[in-house]
């Protein structure tokens, strides 16, 4: 007789129910596992051969057949091994128990313990979806397994330990969520009030913070940009917790959860190097994996030194952040990471950077200058919202002793806003302003007569392009709600294409 057990397999940041069937007949000793196994689920066999031996249970003799179904979709890692031990000890007698609404995953030692596997947050929701009662997960995954309600889950640390509670021969305790999160602003040694001057660029990372917007600083070296973009974890606005829990997931499946905590509750800053692959940025590899864009999503993706980054990864960027998703194809299927992200960009605006500095000289030839600054191109630099020079501080702003604003008082502004559009966009897949979709643009995005023939002049003047039309009503938008005003009135849509005629001075000279 066929015995079954199920687990659960890994699709993008979603998974869904495999049902491992192990079947045992007479005949020479062997051990197939078939239905599209990686290497590391064939290796399987050796682990559970031996983990049976040391734990004292008998391995059978005989032709041993694993199946994992569906037979079509691959099936990939060491988090097969525990239903595979179990389907092995109900078919051989060796366990009696009714397993038929549970789900078990774990990879397992040589000695019988069960370690730690990835995406087990997102295989906890999904097994919860397709009606499972139980989950058995390895111990040092249970704090990430607990925040999910409605289905009980339980550590396992080792399989006799799991046999006997299955068994009824002791019990484990099922984990229990853990609500001792820190605060969300907590831990952090940097603050906007160490940053003296730099006023308008300020304001506009609280701006671009406020509605999730893409920001690019340009600016000599040393006028501040990096340390500017260090500091806008300190103003991001408190995650809701449908983010929180998207944002786990991604991390639970690129294994990259900080020990200790079950959730992400601070919104991610990822700040790759600039000699990042196009695959390192929007993921991929031969067992895909999320990229640097996608662990940021909901939260901020920082890249200094843009033209430094290679063509290729740069246009990369360019789906993505029209989509708010990466798609990625392999032979073996397609998977789909969200990737809704605020793009902080920074650069120089020549090689030597000091090109149109009233104090330095530029060194930089003219053709030099243009093909520094065509390294960006223009359907790129279109997709970001805010254009923003810095220039260098004077003097007189860097020796004042007087502090700058806080970041907690810059926090409380873009929190405000924020809660404003949680309220606008209530019911919908919408989250920030800068998400909004074309249908619901002018329906939100509400202007006065001033503020219209405002738009209308600059639109035609400047030869703005669609995209760029519509990231100026966002960002008025979002401008408008940090002022607490349902309409956008002149001195909000002016705010607006300030912040975008900046390409006009370096590319169109």
């Amino acid at each position: 007789m066929v015995q079954r057990c199920f687990g659960m397999a890994l699709a993008g940041i979603d998974a869904f129910p495999v049902i491992i069937e192990a079947d045992i007949t007479t005949g020479l000793p062997s051990f197939d596992i078939v239905g599209l196994p990686d290497a590391a689920v064939k290796e399987s066999r050796d682990r559970v051969r031996s983990a049976m031996r040391n734990c004292g249970f008998e391995y059978p003799v005989g032709k041993i057949t694993i199946n994992l179904a569906p037979a079509d979709v691959k099936k990939e890692g060491p988090l097969y091994d525990l239903p595979i031990l179990i389907a092995i000890l109900k078919r051989t007698g060796q366990l009696h128990a009714n397993i038929d609404d549970s789900v078990f995953i774990g990879e397992i030692s040589l000695s019988g313990s069960v370690r730690a596997v990835n995406g087990v947050l997102p295989m906890t929701i999904d097994a919860l979806n397709a009606g499972y009662k139980r989950i058995f997960i390895p111990q040092d995954n249970a704090r990430e397994a607990a925040v999910v309600q409605g289905i009980e889950v339980y550590p396992v640390d080792n399989i006799k330990t799991l046999c006997d509670h299955l068994s009824g021969r002791s019990a484990i305790i099922p984990a229990s969520p853990d609500n001792t999160y820190t605060d969300n602003t907590a831990g952090y040694t940097v603050d906007f009030s160490q940053v003296m001057g730099q006023y308008d660029a300020k304001r506009a990372i609280e701006i671009a913070a406020a509605g999730s917007h893409n920001i690019l600083l340009i600016g000599p070296p040393g006028s501040g940009k990096s340390m500017l973009a260090q500091r806008v974890p300190t103003i991001l606005p408190d995650m809701t917790f449908e983010e929180t829990i998207e944002t786990t997931k991604i991390y639970s499946i690129a294994g990259l959860l900080p020990e200790g905590s079950p959730l992400i509750t601070k919104r991610p800053f990822r700040s790759p190097h600039h000699s990042a692959s196009p695959m390192g940025i929007t993921g991929g590899g031969r067992t895909p994996k999320p990229g640097e864009i996608s662990l940021a999503n909901n939260g901020v993706l920082f890249l200094d030194e843009l033209p430094e980054f290679s063509k290729f990864t740069m246009e990369a960027l360019r789906q993505p952040l029209e989509d708010g998703k990466v798609t990625i194809s392999r032979v073996s299927g397609t998977l789909t990471y969200p990737c809704n992200i605020s793009l902080i960009c920074a650069m120089n605006p020549c090689p030597c950077g000091y090109y149109g500095d009233p104090t330095k000289h530029c060194t930089c030839t003219p053709n030099a200058v243009k093909k520094y600054l065509n390294k960006i191109s223009g359907p790129l630099l279109d997709r970001i919202d805010l254009h923003v020079e810095v220039p260098a501080a004077k003097y007189d702003e860097l020796s004042s002793t007087v502090p700058a604003e806080s970041s907690a008082e810059i926090r409380k502004r873009i929190n405000a806003a924020r809660d404003i559009q949680t309220q606008r966009f209530k019911g919908t897949s919408i989250n920030c302003n800068a998400r909004i979709n074309s249908e619901m643009l002018h329906k939100v995005c509400v202007l006065d007569k001033k503020a219209d023939a405002a738009l209308k002049r600059s639109f035609d003047k400047l030869g703005l392009s669609s995209r760029a039309y519509t990231k100026i009503l966002k960002v008025a938008r979002t401008i408008a709600d940090l002022e607490g005003d349902e309409i956008i009135r002149f001195e909000h849509i002016s705010e607006a294409i300030q912040f975008r005629s900046l390409d006009r001075k370096y590319w169109n000279r």
